[in-house]
């Protein structure tokens, strides 16, 4: 019961005009007098980021802040996947032979999540993992590897929620909601880089357009909070972090090791 009165909630605010009037107040110099308050009841820190609070015109702005350099020292070592975002790791697991992952009890389809059936195969019994970004997070997309972009791509059109209850009670949200996808060619095989849209933001701004990339690079940024899944080839890491489900993650931090060469 629970579940259908949320989603009927969700499509009821979930529309073109619900989205346009929050842009278009974000993107407002009213939303400026907003930034203090938000930093504040967030508890964002202020002094990793570039610039002061009363330099941001917009709430839109400060949500797609820099921070300074060397706040996110980067895990040079070579075999070292690092997190491509701050963000709280929800799920890590196995990508089944029917092309399906597992979160929060629920099962999506990684087919219809990269909706490239040229590209799918490699993914089938690799390795998932899905990082979720609040609104206090930092929203900068960075490479997790060094490699080469060998494909870039956007699907889907509506995005709705994709933190906890999102994942528990929408409906398909990580393999439907609007999402652009990189797909990185890197020492031991490839990886997929989902970044998925949340409820009322459809806007993710890709930053890199060069074939290298090196880890650590900016990919993209998204506006407000939403949620990155990452694919791993099959046979391309040989493990990932031992850690109790959820947990914190800042980008540059180790999140699996590639298998040696």
């Amino acid at each position: 019961m629970f579940q259908t009165i949320y989603r009927f909630m969700i499509e009821l605010t979930n529309g073109r005009w619900s989205s346009s009037l929050l842009k278009r107040f974000a993107t407002s110099n009213m939303s400026r007098y907003v930034v203090p308050h938000f930093s504040r009841i967030y508890q964002i820190d202020t002094e990793e980021m570039e610039g002061d609070l009363k330099e941001f015109s917009t709430l839109h702005d400060f949500f797609i802040r820099k921070l300074r350099k060397g706040s996110r020292p980067i895990n040079q070592d070579v075999q070292a996947v690092t997190s491509p975002v701050d963000a709280v790791l929800e799920e890590v697991g196995p990508i089944s032979e029917q092309k399906l992952i597992e979160v929060k009890g629920k099962t999506y389809s990684i087919e219809e999540m990269l909706g490239n059936d040229a590209l799918l195969q490699k993914y089938i019994n690799g390795t998932f993992m899905v990082l979720y970004l609040s609104p206090s997070h930092y929203h900068r997309i960075h490479s997790p590897i060094t490699g080469r972009v060998t494909a870039s791509w956007t699907l889907g059109k509506k995005s709705y929620p994709v933190n906890s209850l999102g994942l528990k009670y929408g409906k398909s949200t990580l393999s439907k909601n609007y999402r652009t996808v990189t797909e990185i060619k890197h020492q031991t095989g490839h990886i997929a880089v989902v970044k998925v849209g949340a409820m009322f933001v459809n806007s993710i701004e890709v930053t890199h357009e060069n074939e290298h990339v090196e880890k650590g690079q900016e990919l993209a940024y998204f506006t407000f909070g939403s949620t990155v899944v990452l694919l791993f080839e099959k046979d391309s890491i040989q493990s990932t972090l031992e850690k109790s489900l959820p947990f914190p993650i800042k980008v540059g931090e180790r999140i699996a090791l590639l298998k040696e060469t």
